[in-house]
């Protein structure tokens, strides 16, 4: 029988009671700290000398992505909030610890001219723009959509929204046959929650987006896709307006009765980046520990 590992107990299925008092999240005050794939992911050389920019690559989905991409050959930037210093900082560390460039942008992509100049700033470092990762996301509890005050609705569609359309417009004349843009959309994009009403008719929207802009760019030799994740263990988490007792449970309603790790999601990212995934675009890949999209 092959010893294969047991999807249920890959990894933690509770977590401590917590909470952070706003976003961004910190990872030093996480309980179980997360599994970004620090000292498991092994590459195999897929992104040999490729650019990437990454939003939100701090911590989370992102910190997994940049390792990731980093082990398989590929230089880095990252775009973080400048509260973020400090994980935009150890995560920057594990990529020059494999051998490649990294570049830490800190600033707040809600600003368009921010997400014009972090481009600028990746070809002008880096050499070049091959990959172009759209993860920067903000989310909050709702109670009720009467509790949405304009200036959150702003927060979550600058962030959410806006910054796609701004970086993407700016990364595009960098781009060339073999690139790829990766959205991180998410499950709430099909199965919403009524708690987070505003968040998740951004990420709809960022399928939509996703399957249009594969359709615009593909003459061009450009693919475009996405990554739909489930309930996973990042910073985003805790920081979010959620009683501690639901943080203890987090991600137990999926078929695999756990969250997920962003180290289980790095290796979607790495395959549409790739060569393997070359005849793949406009897909949204489900990363959801069973949960249907």
């Amino acid at each position: 029988m092959a010893n294969a590992t047991d999807p249920r107990n890959a990894h933690p299925d509770e977590f401590d009671e917590q909470k952070q008092d706003s976003q961004p999240g910190h990872l030093s005050e996480m309980s179980p700290a997360p599994d970004h794939g620090e000292r498991s992911y092994r590459g195999h050389g897929k992104l040999e000398g490729r650019c990437a920019l990454i939003s939100g690559g701090d911590s989370g989905i992102g910190r997994a992505v940049a390792i990731a991409y980093a082990r398989e050959g590929a230089d880095v930037a990252l775009i973080h909030l400048p509260e973020e210093e400090d994980d935009a900082a150890s995560t920057a560390e594990l990529v020059a610890d494999a051998g490649r460039r990294v570049l830490t942008i800190a600033g707040d992509v809600r600003d368009e001219d921010f997400c014009r100049d972090a481009v600028a700033r990746t070809v002008d470092t880096l050499g070049g723009l091959d990959i172009l990762v759209l993860n920067a996301a903000y989310q909050q509890d709702r109670d009720g959509i009467e509790s949405i005050t304009t200036e959150e609705w702003d927060r979550v569609m600058r962030t959410n929204l806006y910054s796609m359309l701004w970086l993407t417009a700016a990364a595009r004349p960098h781009l060339h046959d073999g690139s790829s843009i990766i959205t991180t959309t998410s499950v709430q994009a099909f199965n919403p929650s009524p708690q987070l009403v505003d968040y998740a008719m951004t990420k709809a929207a960022q399928v939509a987006f996703t399957k249009a802009l594969a359709q615009d760019l593909g003459e061009a030799g450009i693919r475009v896709n996405a990554v739909a994740p489930g309930p996973i263990w990042t910073p985003l988490i805790p920081a979010t307006d959620w009683p501690e007792e639901k943080i203890a449970e987090f991600g137990s309603d999926t078929p695999l009765g756990r969250a997920g790790q962003p180290a289980e999601l790095a290796g979607a990212y790495v395959y549409l980046a790739s060569d393997d995934a070359t005849y793949v675009s406009g897909a949204i890949l489900a990363v959801t520990g069973g949960k249907p999209l």
